[in-house]
């Protein structure tokens, strides 16, 4: 009996996570539509400068919008993840400016992003309390501990302050550089969406995502463990964010605990519902995810070049924000019609 009513669940999540959507492709042509009306507008956004600059723009976005992808496909939710960007980031930094090595850095500051994200899960599964409250508590502890450790000051990382100078370059090469003529973090980016689709699209781990966040209940019916899958979404989403964070310094190699990060959360949400994924769980896919992160940094480089206030900037994007947000539960409210 039990085996009876897990198949038609198992076989709806497959069927979801196999699929390039309704959602997936209204979002696509509402980017060519922006992108068509940008050029008209601004001779300057087609350019291949401009082009690269929105890529290098949105590619931290995207890399954490990959890991919320599967966080929020599991029926979760993580408003920690701007201060996991800036603690881990500092880490990283600081570590270097200690004297230590690239590897020995990148290694810390990417632990230190999954043991939160653990711990997030942990909360939110074991813990038995809402995602929303234990990331919200997340949030500020996180933050909270960036600024201890660093003491309100800011980080900076040059040889002035203890760090090797091959390292140094080695380290900014990964935010600054480029691969025929491409910027780093957009490569970054493209690897991890690539590898986040794989992960999500074509694994049974994805598949189990899709299917805890679709019914908790059916999916323990089939099996699945609950806790661990979505306490590996956000493991992967603190390890994400935590790359995203380091990536940031190793742009602009100062940041300061206080206010580096703040309000990315939003971003990044907003990004992913915007790309298709539900708030409600069970739904999501990378492709859709990496349109969305387009949609937001379109639409903030189109209104910068054509010269709209950025008052007026905030107050449009979260007008997107809300429109996204009202299609997802106009959709889910039709669908259990």
């Amino acid at each position: 009996m039990t085996g009876s009513l897990a198949q038609p669940a198992a076989k709806a999540a497959k069927k979801r996570f196999l699929r390039f959507g309704g959602r997936e492709t209204g979002v696509a042509l509402a980017l060519l539509v922006m992108c068509i009306a940008l050029t008209l507008l601004n001779d300057r956004f087609l350019t291949t400068n401009n082009l690269l600059n929105i890529g290098r723009q949105v590619s931290l976005l995207g890399i954490m919008a990959v890991g919320m992808t599967f966080v929020l496909a599991s029926g979760e939710v993580d408003l920690s993840v701007g201060s996991i960007y800036a603690f881990c980031g500092l880490v990283t930094g600081m570590v270097i400016v200690a004297g230590y090595g690239l590897f020995a850095a990148l290694v810390l500051g990417i632990l230190a992003g999954i043991v939160i994200g653990i711990i997030n899960g942990l909360l939110s599964t074991y813990g038995r309390l809402p995602s929303l409250i234990a990331t919200l508590g997340m949030l500020s502890m996180v933050r909270g501990a960036a600024l201890i450790l660093t003491d309100g000051r800011p980080v900076t990382v040059n040889a002035k302050n203890g760090a090797a100078p091959d390292v140094l370059a080695q380290f900014t090469f990964l935010g600054q550089g480029s691969a025929a003529g491409i910027p780093m973090q957009l490569v970054f980016f493209a690897l991890i969406a690539l590898a986040g689709w794989f992960l999500l699209a074509r694994t049974s781990f994805g598949f189990r995502v899709l299917a805890v966040g679709g019914s908790t209940k059916a999916a323990r019916v089939s099996g699945i463990s609950v806790e661990r899958v979505k306490i590996a979404a956000f493991a992967l989403m603190g390890g994400l964010a935590a790359f995203a964070g380091i990536l940031s310094i190793a742009f602009l190699p100062s940041g300061q605990a206080g206010r580096t990060g703040l309000g990315l959360e939003l971003d990044v949400i907003a990004a992913t519902i915007v790309g298709g994924t539900s708030l409600a769980g069970g739904e999501g896919t990378i492709i859709g995810t990496i349109l969305g992160v387009l949609i937001i940094g379109v639409l903030r480089n189109g209104l910068v070049l054509t010269g709209v206030s950025p008052f007026a900037q905030e107050f449009l994007i979260g007008l997107v924000i809300v429109v996204a947000v009202a299609i997802d539960k106009w959709t889910i409210r039709e669908r259990r019609i």
